[in-house]
């Protein structure tokens, strides 16, 4: 397996990553937002309030 970050042979104790170096790379680019996950969330939060609002109209029905 390729390291992701130099493409070099992943070291078996720090998989998938070739050393601590290539691992900690890795890591500061997840705290600095590099990488992102990708969501079907809506990303403006007056999107989201919006349909916070819209499903508190419209709440389903409950069950007795």
């Amino acid at each position: 397996m390729a390291c992701p970050i130099c493409k070099r042979n992943a070291d078996e104790k720090l998989r998938p990553f070739c050393s601590k170096r290539c691992a900690d790379i890795d890591l500061a680019k997840w705290f600095s937002g590099s990488y992102g996950i990708a969501s079907n969330d809506p990303e403006d939060f007056d999107e989201l309030e919006q349909a916070l609002d819209a499903a508190a109209q419209n709440p389903p029905d409950k069950l007795h």
